[in-house]
């Protein structure tokens, strides 16, 4: 089932349609040996992916090479007495309560982990995302954040990401999640596209589209009246002055 969901390429035209720099869709995996699984890659720009240790309290000069600002530390709540945020003072955190079950929720974190890693972003950070071995739930959340960010499918998605860090293998049950947040993603995608534009759309109404209720013929009748009373008061006033 797996292999079905994941597949081996890309469509010809997929990399028009998101921003990932052109080395991003070369195929093939880069040159990879069982030792990398225990560091960090970065899988797209800005967005690294690994264990923990590479995050662990050895790893600050490494974390600081690299430019990190922000980290995504996920964990099984029995975990949390081996894996945690080791450097508050230097890094943000957002800690995950996640277990590597088949009935663990996932797709509920997907947005919390896109805002999080964008808030990252944006302010010229970098952002790793690790878990115990950065091969399962950590890898979800990122192929999530590179589905959506990039609309991607989930083929796509894991590719990209698996030729950075080939050990990825999430669970069953989160490629099944993650294939079911694909139509999710873009209808949210849709419906906030349809709103900006509604939105630009009112703000482009001119004056007179606001005011269209009055028509142009009472507005210059209402003009004529006033007028013809302005210079009524006028000539009253002229009289008086006379006398």
């Amino acid at each position: 089932m797996k292999n079905d969901l994941i597949g081996a390429r890309f469509d010809q035209d997929c990399s028009q349609e998101c921003s990932l720099p052109n080395e991003y869709w070369l195929e093939g995996s880069k040159e990879w040996t069982y030792t990398m699984r225990r560091n960090m890659q970065e899988v797209v720009p800005g967005l690294f992916l690994g264990p923990y240790s590479a995050a662990s309290r050895s790893k600050l000069q490494a974390l600081l090479d690299q430019r990190i600002t922000h980290i995504v530390c996920v964990r099984h709540a029995i975990e949390a007495n081996f894996i945690r945020p080791n450097f508050p003072q230097q890094f943000k955190y957002l800690v995950l309560e996640i277990a590597d079950t088949a009935t663990e929720n996932i797709i509920q974190h997907f947005q919390k982990v896109k805002f999080f890693i964008n808030e990252g972003l944006r302010s010229g950070g970098r952002v790793l995302v690790h878990g115990n071995a950065g091969i399962s739930r950590s890898a979800a959340l990122v192929l999530a954040y590179v589905m959506e960010t990039y609309d991607l499918n989930l083929k796509h998605a894991y590719t990209i990401v698996q030729q950075r860090r080939f050990c990825i293998n999430p669970s069953e049950s989160f490629m099944t999640q993650l294939k079911e947040y694909e139509p999710i993603y873009r209808a949210q995608k849709m419906l906030g596209n349809n709103l900006q534009s509604l939105e630009s759309q009112h703000n482009k109404r001119t004056f007179h589209q606001v005011d269209s209720d009055i028509p142009i013929e009472d507005m210059r009748t209402e003009w004529t009246v006033d007028d013809n009373l302005k210079k009524g008061r006028d000539q009253s006033y002229q009289q008086r002055l006379a006398l």
